[in-house]
């Protein structure tokens, strides 16, 4: 389917905390910085002893501010701290430990020019965090502030801390593939219990929590294995004018599930409801399999909003024509995530790891993935890097890989796939099947 879619050395800095309701902190003054070698190699927000550290990727040569919110719709934030390149950059890595925060804490990154940020004059967006497991300010974003150097933290997007191991699963493992036949039935969260007939409170209808309810239904018609359509977060505002992007293939994350589709308006909470959906799905027998999106993303092309990856390094994460200053695009979105590229590759990686280990999917199907096979200029990739590192990565063996060996760009790879491991959705198959069933000539 195609849609479109932080040596030795402390800074002068107090910290006062205010625990409150929301489970966030109420950050009052700035934060103690941790001595620079603690830092753990550990991109995203880690929770460490005492604290968490928070680290991000980014090109050589700027500047960076870690803003911390008390509230997900709070307007401007509690705490702007200002990072420094002695103490809080290693190589292309901000870093920094912040004291006394944790799990619940919300907050965001600004990455502006050489020559620093104003916070009376701020004109580098907010951004998520590209590892950030929860978002949270789904409520007051609105898409178009993320344009044109505007200042967009009021209505901007923001992460959210979350301590993964505090989640018990109950003995629950990633299911082994099944022996024989396997009955893959795709379905959108959002709609599956959608409906009134689906006995469901309204409150539950088109929510992962719903669907833990329903899973009955799907075990009468014969499914073993149950393909969810994207659940990695993404835009619903990235979509025509008075429009909503319903399916889901714009990704805003490709680390948090995405909030719309919980009952839960808690952003840490959107974790533990999906990893009981799936700890359902399980229980009955069925294995989890998700269909992501790794080609393309929510900020389109160089005239649309950035939220996250084009602010820490724009050449890093998108195919760019450097001639022309144009971002290439196999995907028809606007853009081409750059898969092959070591930072967009570790990202990739490092997301479906997350999916494995962390929420206990047991499957991806890749979307476009055709576009995964093309180098940073374009060109097709006899042994594509970061498709090889998926079929041999080992915490994914015993995971299911099923490719859309396609892209919109004309490089089909049905029966010729890189990798051992991939199975491929069959293109003219489909088209046949589509064909009898509808009786064309």
């Amino acid at each position: 389917m195609v849609t479109c879619r932080k040596f030795g050395f402390m800074l002068g800095f107090v910290i006062a905390l205010m625990t409150t309701p929301r489970g966030a902190l109420d950050v009052t003054a700035a934060a103690n910085v941790r001595d620079k070698s603690a830092f753990q190699g550990r991109l995203g927000a880690t929770i460490v002893p005492g604290g968490v550290q928070f680290a991000v990727h980014a090109a050589p040569g700027g500047a960076a501010q870690l803003l911390l919110f008390n509230d997900p719709a709070q307007a401007t934030p509690a705490q702007v701290i200002d990072l420094h390149h002695e103490y809080h950059r290693t190589d292309s890595y901000w870093h920094i430990t912040v004291d006394n925060v944790g799990h619940g804490q919300i907050y965001a990154w600004r990455i502006g020019p050489k020559n620093g940020l104003d916070p009376a004059t701020p004109a580098a967006p907010v951004l998520l965090d590209p590892y950030g497991v929860a978002i949270a300010g789904s409520d007051t974003y609105r898409r178009d502030a993320a344009r044109d150097g505007n200042d967009n933290v009021a209505e901007s997007l923001r992460s959210v801390v979350v301590d993964l191991d505090r989640y018990d699963w109950q003995g629950d493992k990633p299911l082994p593939q099944p022996d024989g036949r396997e009955f893959i039935y795709e379905l959108h969260v959002g709609a599956y219990t959608a409906s009134e007939s689906s006995g469901l409170a309204q409150e539950l209808r088109g929510t992962y929590a719903g669907l833990a309810q329903r899973v009955d239904h799907l075990v009468q018609l014969g499914v073993t294995t149950v393909e969810l359509m994207p659940v990695h977060a993404f835009d619903t505002q990235d979509a025509p004018a008075g429009r909503v992007n319903y399916w889901g293939y714009s990704s805003l994350s490709f680390f948090a599930p995405h909030p719309g589709f919980a009952a839960t308006k808690d952003a840490t909470a959107v974790l533990d409801e999906f990893r009981d959906m799936v700890r359902a799905l399980h229980a009955a027998g069925l294995r989890v399999i998700l269909d992501v999106v790794y080609n393309h993303t929510a900020e389109a092309g160089p005239d649309g909003p950035t939220l996250s990856w084009r602010g820490f390094d724009e050449s890093a994460y998108y195919m760019q024509d450097k001639d022309f200053g144009r971002y290439r695009d196999f995907t028809g979105c606007g853009n081409t995530f750059n898969a092959n590229h070591p930072v967009a590759q570790r990202l990739i990686l490092d997301s479906l790891r997350h999916w494995v280990n962390d929420l206990h999917v047991d499957g991806f199907r890749f979307d476009l993935a055709a576009a995964m096979a093309r180098d940073e200029d374009g060109d097709p990739l006899s042994r594509p890097p970061v498709l090889w590192a998926i079929d041999t990565e080992p915490n994914l063996a015993g995971t299911r890989l099923v490719a859309e060996a396609w892209d919109t760009g004309g490089l089909h790879l049905v029966g010729d796939f890189p990798g051992n491991r991939f199975a491929s959705w069959n293109g003219p198959y489909r088209d046949a099947a589509r064909r009898f069933l509808k009786g064309d000539a």
